[in-house]
């Protein structure tokens, strides 16, 4: 029963959601359907900080290792929370509802948390990656296989391409042949070859969400409901 109801709730949910995009009368069922979505995401908000804020506060009370990222982790939290709720310098220019502005308004104190802490954080943890993504394309390039050439060859075009020494080094070519340059055969392989690649990636995922939901719908995989579902 624990697995059954919420079952019954994602396969009645997800039909009406399949027939109102092809039934113009089932389209007010979509829009009740998407309400009620809001509001169980609101509450799995709600119930996610606080699972967080235990788990947190369970590993700083045990002492555990990294527990010291945990009480910035948990220190953070908070303070967002409180200013983001409060509003805290986000005043809106009618003087009788101050709190009508927008949280993260501009000079509120969630804004400068986002503009002066969390931008300029994201932006270094995505500058070391940058370090990481160039170590492992060079283990990735190497020629040891006849795929490991072609991606190497491919690479190395696309990179003359898209740089002025690719330009500088075909600039002999006569105009009639562009396709002889390198600016020329990194437009054909990203206009053609990739994006006959990534359509059939997409094509690929597109039959995997297909098979997915249906086996949500029928109640196959229930994995979802956690280990109850099972």
């Amino acid at each position: 029963m624990k697995s059954t109801v919420p079952w019954l709730i994602a396969a009645v949910t997800g039909c009406v959601m399949i027939v109102a995009f092809f039934v113009p009368v089932a389209e007010s069922w979509r829009d009740e359907a998407g309400i009620w979505f809001e509001i169980l995401a609101a509450i799995a908000f709600v119930l996610g900080g606080a699972n967080l804020f235990a788990q947190h506060m369970q590993k700083i009370s045990a002492r555990r290792a990294g527990w010291g990222y945990s009480a910035i982790t948990l220190v953070t939290f908070v303070v967002s929370l409180t200013v983001g709720v409060l509003k805290v310098g986000a005043f809106s220019e009618k003087e009788d509802y101050p709190w009508a502005a927008h949280y993260i308004a501009e000079g509120g104190a969630l804004w400068w948390l986002f503009e002066y802490v969390f931008n300029p954080l994201q932006a270094t943890v995505f500058a070391l990656l940058a370090f990481y993504v160039a170590s492992a394309a060079f283990r990735a390039f190497r020629a040891k296989t006849t795929e490991a050439t072609v991606l190497l060859t491919t690479a190395f075009i696309v990179l003359l391409g898209r740089t002025y020494a690719g330009t500088w080094l075909t600039s002999a070519v006569p105009d009639d042949y562009p396709a002889l340059t390198f600016p020329g055969m990194t437009a054909i392989i990203m206009g053609v070859f990739n994006t006959a690649g990534q359509r059939a990636i997409m094509i690929g995922i597109a039959l995997g969400v297909a098979a997915t939901s249906l086996k949500v719908l029928l109640g196959v995989d229930r994995s979802y409901l956690g280990s109850d579902g099972d």
